[in-house]
């Protein structure tokens, strides 16, 4: 139902390039332009700064950008609104997700979908983001939730939920009712993530910017999972940095605890990972459950402790 030339100019827009319209929508380059030329003569306005073969969005562009997107939105909602009415759904979706939110994140999601749509059926792979992003570029699953934070132009990127990545330790820890600063770091014993991990990525990029290279840490071992290096830390006197959604329950068992550190904290946010264009319905329903139920919303921030 989304007007068709707003269509093209939205794609024109998200792009930024006619001939990535064009081969997007399958209709002619010329044609791109025959429909944004309309668009400008009723409005009376430029939309678009030509310069040789790119382009760039004038004020006026920007402008009707937030609104076509609002319409897009509108009608998208109002589709499956009366899908809902007129239709069962039925089908099958694979997701993956990198290995911390599969395990401690996702399934409460899953069931709370499953209870609704238990004609969907959901694969879920387990994998960490790199491998993620490979299987999406791949075609082998549908949509990903990745914790990393490069991205690449595969793809495009929704924020999912925030999280945080904390220091932890046993909760009898000789440092556990301690403040550390981030010098003290090269002093401890430390347990880190598998290279290729979306989380030991984001704490490399988040230490570097403070001077701190993990070349210069004393780091006894790296695992896995989030869960093995969990386990680890309770018995040994090692420290690792995790997402707070890992421990919840360790924390309100007070086996683990946080250590903080002076003027330092890694802030973050889980992402959901796409293929560009316009989604299937099923992945359409899938995000639209999670951002109309809320349980993408919860704060992976100790603030919610």
């Amino acid at each position: 139902m989304f007007d068709y030339r707003l269509k093209v100019f939205h794609t024109a827009a998200s792009r930024l390039s006619f001939t990535k319209a064009s081969e997007e929508l399958h209709i002619s380059q010329p044609a791109v332009t025959k429909h944004i030329k309309e668009i400008e003569n009723q409005l009376g306005t430029k939309l678009f700064d030509r310069k040789g073969t790119s382009v760039q969005l004038t004020q006026s562009g920007k402008i009707l950008y937030e609104y076509a997107e609002k319409i897009r939105n509108i009608y998208r909602d109002l589709e499956f609104e009366i899908s809902q009415v007129n239709e069962q759904h039925k089908g099958k979706l694979i997701i993956g997700a990198s290995t911390s939110v599969a395990q401690y994140v996702l399934p409460e999601i899953l069931a709370k979908f499953n209870s609704y749509y238990r004609d969907i059926k959901i694969e879920l792979i387990a994998h960490n983001t790199e491998m993620i992003s490979e299987l999406l570029k791949e075609g082998k699953i549908d949509l990903g939730i990745i914790e990393g934070e490069s991205q690449s132009s595969f793809f495009d990127y929704k924020i999912f939920r925030p999280d945080e990545i904390v220091l932890t330790a046993k909760a009898d820890h000789p440092m556990a009712n301690k403040t550390l600063g981030l010098k003290d770091l090269y002093h401890l014993n430390l347990i880190f993530r598998e290279q290729g991990s979306g989380t030991q990525e984001f704490i490399q990029n988040r230490l570097k910017e403070k001077g701190i290279n993990l070349e210069d840490l004393n780091i006894v071992m790296q695992l896995g999972s989030s869960e093995s290096i969990k386990n680890y830390l309770l018995h040994s006197d090692c420290m690792a940095f995790l997402s707070i959604s890992t421990i919840l329950n360790e924390l309100k068992n007070n086996a683990l605890t946080i250590v903080d550190i002076k003027s330092f904290s890694i802030e973050r946010n889980f992402h959901f990972i796409l293929p560009k264009g316009d989604q299937s319905e099923m992945i359409r329903l899938f995000l639209r459950f999670v951002r109309s139920s809320g349980t993408g919303c919860k704060n992976g921030s100790r603030r919610w402790l």
